[in-house]
């Protein structure tokens, strides 16, 4: 008997409806993505925080990918990237009324400021401010 082992993604993780898990001083984060980041993976932690901030922690983040539809973190493969203790999420392709988008969706972010910096790198690429019970939306940098 053979048994075979797959780390396939799921090429529709994610495309679906997004949960937002908003209110008192919990928003949410909306970013526009060109199509050429398809698959990146953004971190989002605190303004002013460091890379090696971010990476002195020990990895909570849920690997275990049962996500369902809410876009957080939204791919069903094993890897292999720096520990962090901050939340991050790929950018997604969706279809929309209007066509075709390339997003990433933080559902549930406590208001303040934050940076975005792709991984593993961990470089800010851009900073979002968030207000508790409303949607934050924003363009990537060009």
């Amino acid at each position: 008997m053979t048994t075979e082992t797959s780390t396939a993604e799921n090429p529709t993780a994610g495309q679906g409806p997004v949960l937002l898990d908003i209110g008192g001083d919990v928003g949410a984060l909306i970013v526009s993505m060109p199509a050429h980041t398809r698959g990146l993976e953004v971190e989002i932690r605190p303004r002013g925080a460091t890379a090696a901030d971010a990476h002195a922690a020990h990895h909570h983040h849920d690997h275990s990918h049962d996500h369902g539809d809410d876009g957080d973190h939204a791919h069903g493969h094993a890897h292999d990237h720096a520990p962090s203790r901050y939340p991050h999420v790929g950018v997604v392709e969706r279809t929309t009324a209007e066509g075709t988008s390339f997003s990433l969706v933080y559902p549930s972010v406590v208001a303040g400021e934050y940076e975005l910096c792709p991984l593993p790198e961990g470089e800010v690429a851009a900073t979002a401010s968030i207000t508790g019970g409303e949607v934050t939306q924003l363009a990537w940098p060009a």
